[in-house]
């Protein structure tokens, strides 16, 4: 992902804001404060201490005598409401999110014409643009059983080209001006990785396939770029999320470092992964999977490397000390990443907490290795409800077992981490906690959930956005929790989660987010 500066400072103001100054110190008084202890086990409060530095110095509970304050302390009053630690999303794209605020969303048509008439709209909006570029487009919530053509783009936007990237980011849907532009044609072969969608005469078609409280986000595929924006940012103080960036590749990697650079500027940024892919997205048919689609039994998706390829890839981050983390949507793509982790040996560096992100199609065989390896999943709950009928539509039924298996991977022994993957998913974390709970999309449905077996307990899911994408974000020494001598990341919101029923955890409003003891939002 390319993170442009003025996308960057446009992302939602919880993740980038100038910090409040700092006082002698903050108290928080009268709070319904939950958070988790070093245990894992939920743990309330009613006040805490924080230090000029920014840090908790004391989280005492409502039996404690509450702080008395000192001459120039700062005091914040919750009122009784909710305090909880600061969420962490350990999947999301930063850029992306920035670039969707500033180009054409189409997340929300409900069909084909409806979004024909959106940019139609959009292109009259902004006559000066020369190009139309835009995303969240789905044809599966269109009920298409096809991919959207250029010629339907072109019944839009004819005069200009237009790039429209699908929900998933893995497919793009291009007018025939910039298919021209592009030097497409009939004769241009498949990229590697990759498959050009094509007319019954051979031609391009117009689909490309290829590859909020936040107080922490784990960005998944950076370049140079960004990593030096992202210093200017935390180095100016202007950088209020803990970012855990993961380098797209050997080569973003070598051009931002050749060794691991550890959490710095007082713990806002640290780049010590290495992301790969495995394969694409389901939605798009580019998951790579063991047996062929069920809608398209002549297709199993695209794997983006060969084993050994992989092997290769693993060997050569974690012997320079990296951690790695690889996008594998479906089964046989989870498995030659499994298998590349295993092929380390005993003389792989020890101490990596290597992950599969996504991990949302499994073979029964390959579901406890991921505990047997030490392989964190980081998995984004808001896949499954808003993949639900599709899954079903490409999978098939059998599958559909060991998928989006949030409560097996957990009863494995696995270390399981939330996230959502935005913008592909909206990045509030209360969406992704209300699916986990209730494995239902936010009306409701289906009724008792789908799958309901493979749903998270509220306590899990909480855990899942604070303590353990900590974790897999090598954070948990001093975030994710509320603890003497952590950062004091908290969140102030409107209802207490734990105390409503599942199916309103969705809508839970976060009014103030502070990170190291400063307000950042609003």
């Amino acid at each position: 992902m390319y993170v442009r500066e003025t996308a960057a400072f446009t992302l939602a103001a919880a993740l980038l804001m100038q910090a409040a100054p700092a006082g002698a110190r903050t108290l928080l008084l009268h709070a319904n404060g939950i958070t988790l202890n070093s245990a894992g086990q939920r743990q309330a409060f009613a006040s805490m201490v924080i230090g000029d530095d920014g840090r908790i110095v004391q989280v005492l509970t409502a039996a404690d005598p509450a702080p008395a304050p000192l001459p120039g302390d700062r005091v914040i009053d919750a009122a009784g409401r909710t305090v909880l630690p600061g969420l962490i999303d350990a999947h999301g794209h930063v850029e992306a999110l920035g670039r969707q605020a500033q180009t054409l969303d189409l997340a929300g048509t409900k069909n084909l014409a409806e979004a024909q008439a959106e940019i139609r709209r959009y292109a009259a909006a902004h006559p000066a643009l020369p190009w139309i570029v835009g995303s969240g487009w789905n044809q599966v919530v269109w009920q298409l059983d096809r991919f959207p053509t250029a010629a339907e783009l072109d019944a839009a936007v004819r005069d200009r080209p237009v790039w429209l990237t699908r929900v998933d980011g893995h497919a793009g849907w291009a007018n025939s001006a910039a298919l021209v532009l592009a030097g497409v044609t009939a004769a241009t072969n498949d990229p590697p990785g990759g498959h050009i969608d094509r007319t019954a005469a051979g031609g391009p078609a117009g689909v490309l396939v290829a590859s909020v409280g936040l107080t922490g986000v784990g960005d998944a595929g950076i370049d140079a770029e960004a990593w030096h924006i992202y210093e200017r940012l935390a180095g100016s103080g202007k950088l209020t999320a803990r970012v855990f960036a993961m380098a797209l590749g050997l080569d973003a990697q070598e051009r931002i470092s050749y060794s691991p650079i550890d959490w710095e500027h007082d713990d806002h940024l640290s780049m010590l992964t290495v992301k790969y892919f495995a394969d694409g997205a389901l939605g798009s048919h580019g998951a790579w999977l063991k047996a062929p689609y069920t809608d398209d039994p002549t297709n199993s998706g695209l794997p983006f490397h060969t084993d050994a390829e992989m092997k290769h890839l693993v060997y050569a981050a974690a012997q320079r000390g990296f951690q790695v983390a690889i996008h594998a949507i479906a089964d046989a793509a989870n498995a030659q990443a499994l298998d590349a982790f295993a092929a380390l040996g005993a003389g792989a560096p020890m101490g990596l907490r290597h992950r599969i992100e996504h991990a949302q199609v499994l073979d029964a065989a390959d579901l406890p290795r991921f505990a047997a390896l030490n392989i964190i999943a980081s998995m984004q709950p808001t896949h499954a409800t808003s993949d639900m009928a599709m899954a079903v539509t490409r999978l098939g039924t059998a599958r559909l077992a060991y998928a989006y298996a949030w409560h097996s991977m957990i009863a494995s022994g696995a270390h399981f981490a939330a996230g959502s993957d935005f913008p592909v998913e909206p990045p509030n974390p209360f969406f992704g906690i209300h699916a986990g709970v209730t494995r239902q999309s936010r009306d409701n449905l289906p009724p008792g959930g789908w799958y309901p077996a493979e749903a998270l307990t509220i306590d899990q899911a909480f855990a899942a956005f604070t303590s353990w994408a900590a974790y897999a974000n090598r954070a948990e020494k001093f975030s994710g929790t509320l603890e003497a001598g952590k950062w004091a990341d908290f969140v102030i919101v409107d209802r207490d989660p734990f105390a409503i029923p599942p199916a309103d955890l969705w809508k839970v409003k976060v009014q103030e987010t502070w990170v190291g003891g400063s307000k950042v939002f609003p």
